[in-house]
């Protein structure tokens, strides 16, 4: 992530992206840069070797002169590839829910229904793997299968209804989501 930090750093000089405009059209050397762009040698020398060290030019020495080319392949890769980090970044929503599960369930049981709409979409889910979805149920076992996680299951049966998770057909449940 350093040397892409680098290199972004790098492109953000006017001076530097003069320079790389002219090495696109053509590999050149530093007095002919320094011409072009009304600058000293010394100028572009310093910034040529600042964009060598990060790999974005190339340099090859021909007869009395260095020879300076642009790293085409740099360039040729998406932008994203260029800012994603190296990283593997976990899912912050899948890192919510758990911790929301941590929060609210202690040895397997469901400490309190959360107040939260959010927070209590997640322990209403938690709760349904229990069921399986091409299964209808009566209400007995479902009242049954809540009770291992809460002792209120009317309220967490109708709060599942209600979230769309379950369906209900005269006393017979069904897990839709």
């Amino acid at each position: 992530m350093k040397e892409k930090l680098e290199l972004l750093k790098l492109l953000a000089d006017e001076t530097r992206l003069d320079i790389l405009n002219l090495l696109l059209k053509e590999d050149s050397y530093v007095e002919k840069i320094a011409c072009e762009l009304s600058l000293t040698p010394a100028t572009i020398c310093y910034h040529l070797k600042k964009m060598e060290a990060a790999g974005i030019v190339n340099c090859s020495r021909s007869q009395f002169y260095i020879i300076y080319s642009l790293n085409r392949e740099i360039f040729e890769k998406p932008l994203l590839e260029l800012i994603k980090k190296d990283k593997v970044i976990i899912d912050t929503e899948e890192k919510y829910k758990k911790e929301v599960i941590s929060n609210f369930f202690k040895y397997g049981r469901l400490t309190q229904i959360p107040t939260q709409r959010k927070k209590r979409e997640i322990v209403l889910s938690e709760i349904l793997k229990q069921f399986d979805f091409d299964r209808m149920y009566d209400e007995k076992e479902v009242n049954e299968i809540i009770l291992h996680y809460h002792d209120d299951f009317c309220t967490i049966r109708r709060e599942m209804i209600a979230f769309g998770m379950m369906s209900r057909n005269y006393e017979k449940y069904k897990r839709i989501k």
